[in-house]
């Protein structure tokens, strides 16, 4: 009998480390879910961001100018459909409200010929039509939803889409220039070779809307359409025409980061 209890005693020492082994990995795994990664939220609301954005500028060209250029030139309206790059910031006013400058570049510019006359060789009559546009603006951009919420003093989630509205001004600096050669249909259609240039400045006006998508924390993704007014008076190489159509709808993409 004691024998037998000797034995009986030796094999659950034994078992014990084994049982205890065991046992390990699940109080290990129950360590590790009550240390599981903290919810993503940033360490306040943030209060600026800066940025870029990409569009594709679908210009109006709603003037008398663009009627005359496409009617004696290879050129359509559509030519002057183009890109445009801008650099944004802003600074949160309210946790629904920011405030957003914004600096907007965009050019283009067009080879073309008569279309219905030829130089005394019988070559076509070739020039090149350009517009430059860089403006300046501040928008007001309201966001329809709640942007985050907060879980403490500090702590703050943000909300993956923010849809949003807005509307602007500001002003633009604006060049439209034709180099080339041309036909004076006052002068017994003689082919001369000039530059006709109109430079300044116009108030532009416009509304928007769009959504920002959070990536990572502070890094947005931004999908807009925006629409302007602009108009400009062309100088004095441009007698007897209407202001000059500077506007148009803006389909754009861009990245934020928010701190």
């Amino acid at each position: 009998m004691r024998s037998l209890l000797l034995r009986c005693t030796a094999l659950l020492l034994l078992a014990s480390p084994a049982v205890a082994g065991e046992q390990n990995p699940s109080s290990s795994s129950s360590s590790q879910g009550v240390s599981a990664p903290s919810p993503d939220f940033m360490l306040g609301r943030p209060r600026a961001t800066i940025g870029f954005r990409g569009s594709r500028l679908i210009a109006s060209a709603n003037s008398d100018i663009y009627d005359f250029v496409t009617d004696v030139l290879a050129i359509e309206k559509s030519d002057f459909n183009t890109g445009s790059f801008a650099f944004e910031a802003g600074y949160s006013v309210t946790p629904r409200l920011d405030i957003i400058g914004t600096v907007d570049l965009n050019g283009v510019n067009k080879v073309s010929d008569y279309r219905d006359w030829q130089d005394n060789r019988g070559l076509p009559i070739q020039q090149t039509t350009g517009l430059k546009q860089r403006n300046f603006t501040a928008s007001a951009k309201f966001s329809l939803l709640p942007r985050g919420r907060a879980i403490s003093r500090l702590a703050w989630i943000p909300r993956t889409f923010m849809p949003y509205v807005g509307a602007g001004a500001g002003y633009g600096l604006y060049e439209f220039r034709q180099n080339g050669d041309f036909v004076d249909f006052d002068n017994g259609n003689r082919v001369f070779t000039d530059t006709f240039t109109s430079r300044g400045w116009a108030p532009t006006f416009h509304v928007l809307g769009g959504t920002d998508i959070r990536v990572y924390r502070h890094l947005m993704l931004s999908l807009d359409a925006r629409y302007a007014w602009q108009k400009a008076t062309l100088s004095s190489d441009f007698i007897d025409f209407q202001p000059i159509d500077l506007g148009g709808l803006r389909f754009g993409a861009g990245i934020n980061f928010a701190f």
